[in-house]
């Protein structure tokens, strides 16, 4: 190769590298421009995104914190309103407490000028006068309070039935029976001049009568409190006495060691022995009456239905006298009552029904809807009589069956009048009330006339209410007039008890335990024929418990004759022996001892168990 292809190459090389490097520098400018145009456009359009977003966020947060502001204007305005409500608030709050404290200064006023016009009577020994009525017309200027002369009459009855009452004071009196004795009683016995129901001399005060007894002891003990150092409590309590008298009200005479003073120096038995005693005159006096309620009762043939339910055994001849008396009282008189006769046994049962049937075949037009004869072949029960009688005293074909209907559990001793039936509805009340009338019990009238030389008179003569003739049978529960509804809720009578009483009481103790009201008051139209009884139970092959038998003995003792009559009956002899020789001995109607019915009396002949 020569030296100028050499050098010609090179050349070519020199002008190719030059080429490449223009185009290079070409190249190189565009994309620098290109470049410089992307970021360009890229920075105007990020200031023109920049320049709308920054100023509306400025803008939304300058809004936001006028309205920021503006909220806060109003929280302020609203709290500045809100403090000075609540300042009202309490003014109004002020104002009403001055207002109240006012009022009870103005009824603290007129009740001292009252007492002070009171006491100023009392001094004179004067009337109410017409000071009163201004007083009472400045307490009536006030609002919420009640009117003077309100109180002007309440304390003036008070004071009225206190002056009335012979508490600070004697009264002149007709005879003996009019005065009124006290009861002594200590914080733990009260010693009752009339026996209640237990026939105690001494008992432990309960229920009503020691919370009233509690009542005036705290009473004293208030007023022996005023202004004292050393205090009284009920450990100081002695003694006291109480009676109640029905038109002004409730005296009790209550008496307390008095207190000791601090510096005493003796020993504690001589403080003990010989403390003085301090004496507390209480009263609680009776309000004016006021009338509860008012009821009517419906006419004679809108009455209750009265359902008479009669265990019975044997005793026809009793039987027979019953259905006699019951014909002409309920049948004739009333015509409102059924009978229902659960009948115990075989023996006799045919008398019963054919009893029965004559006085059904008596009435005139009469049927056996209001006469119905159940028969059980069991041993005598009379809890299990009453209650099968009270289940069924409908028939299963009457449509009123599930009807509540008024029971009148009663013995076939018992003899009763058209009013004590109407009673019967009055007492009684479904869910409301039982009525338990405290039966007037006859004596033995072979012992009641024998003693009075007169002969046995008809039993109807025999129904006379006298301290000679009879005794209210207050310890006896057998007879009542409940509704069947409350019958079956508290399920009746304890059917397992045998022998002579008991199921009355339980059932009677039911009622009392429960919120029914017991109506328990002397009736005096209804009576339980003596009859003699036995305590031993022989008959019945039953024994009876030591409880049931000294129960049955204690009635067969207070049925018998009063305490006179018994004793006249035990100094028999005596009374024979210091008359037999007097010629006025009649006067004293006192038989001879051989006409006595001892015999009769100490073991009767008809002997049955007692009811």
């Amino acid at each position: 190769m020569s030296q100028c292809d050499v050098q010609g190459g090179v050349e070519k090389l020199v002008w190719v590298t030059k080429c490449v490097r223009n185009m290079v520098r070409m190249v190189g400018s565009k994309l620098l421009a290109r470049l410089l145009l992307l970021i360009s456009s890229v920075t105007l359009i990020s200031l023109l995104a920049l320049t709308r977003c920054g100023i509306g966020g400025l803008v939304a947060d300058n809004v936001l914190i006028a309205d920021e502001s503006g909220a806060t204007k109003v929280d302020a305005q609203q709290q500045i309103s809100s403090d000075s409500e609540q300042q009202r608030g309490y003014l109004q709050l002020l104002q009403q407490r001055e207002e109240e404290n006012r009022q009870e200064v103005a009824k603290l006023t007129a009740e001292i000028r009252l007492l002070k016009l009171q006491l100023l009577q009392l001094r004179n020994n004067q009337g109410p006068s017409s000071t009163g009525q201004e007083v009472g017309a400045t307490v009536n200027g006030t609002t919420n309070l009640p009117p003077v002369s309100a109180l002007h009459d309440c304390t003036g009855f008070v004071r009225k039935q206190v002056g009335a009452a012979e508490i600070l004071h004697g009264l002149p009196l007709n005879n003996e029976y009019e005065l009124i004795p006290f009861n002594h009683f200590t914080f733990s016995r009260v010693y009752p001049i009339e026996l209640g129901l237990g026939k105690r001399v001494v008992e432990k005060p309960i229920g009503y009568k020691r919370k009233d007894l509690l009542d005036a002891l705290n009473r004293a003990l208030e007023s022996l409190n005023r202004n004292v150092t050393l205090k009284y409590t009920l450990d100081d309590f002695t003694e006291g006495i109480y009676r109640n008298e029905p038109t002004t009200g409730t005296q009790y005479e209550l008496y307390f060691r008095t207190k000791d003073t601090p510096n005493r120096t003796s020993n504690s038995h001589h403080e003990h022995t010989n403390h003085g005693v301090t004496k507390v005159v209480v009263m609680r006096p009776f309000a004016p009456l006021q009338t509860i309620q008012m009821e009517a009762y419906p006419k004679v043939h809108e009455k209750e239905l009265i359902h008479i339910i009669l265990p019975l055994s044997g005793r026809s001849a009793t039987f027979q006298n019953f259905m006699d008396k019951f014909f002409r009282i309920a049948l004739t008189h009333d015509r409102r009552v059924h009978l229902t006769v659960v009948y115990f046994g075989h023996e006799g049962l045919q008398e019963a029904r054919a009893i029965m049937s004559r006085v059904l075949g008596a009435k005139n037009g009469g049927n056996s809807s209001n006469l119905k004869l159940l028969a059980l072949n069991e041993t005598f029960s009379r809890a299990k009589g009453l209650r099968v009688g009270a289940e069924k005293v409908w028939d299963s074909t009457d449509k009123s069956k599930n009807k509540d209907v008024l029971l009148f559990m009663c013995d076939v001793d018992i003899v009763f009048s058209a009013k004590f039936l109407d009673r019967c509805r009055w007492n009684a009340k479904p869910g409301k009330k039982v009525y338990y009338p405290v039966v007037f019990s006859l004596y033995n009238p072979h012992v009641v006339y024998t003693l009075q030389g007169r002969e046995l008179p008809p039993e109807t003569d025999q129904l006379l209410i006298s301290r000679d003739t009879g005794f209210w049978r207050d310890f006896g529960y057998g007879m009542t007039c409940q509704y069947r509804s409350d019958f079956l809720k508290v399920r009746g009578f304890d059917e397992e008890i045998v022998g002579w009483g008991g199921e009355d009481v339980m059932l009677y103790r039911k009622y009392v335990r429960s919120s029914i009201k017991v109506i328990r008051a002397t009736d005096p139209g209804i009576f339980h024929i003596w009859h003699p009884k036995v305590c031993t139970g022989v008959a019945s092959g039953q024994k009876l418990t030591a409880d049931q038998y000294r129960a049955c003995i204690r009635s067969r003792a207070l049925n018998e004759a009063s305490h006179a009559q018994l004793g006249f009956l035990a100094f028999r002899d005596d009374i024979a022996a210091h008359y037999q020789d007097d010629t006025n001995a009649t006067k004293l109607h006192l038989a001879a001892p051989q006409k006595l019915p001892t015999k009769r009396i100490a073991t009767p002949g008809t002997a049955r168990k007692a009811t």
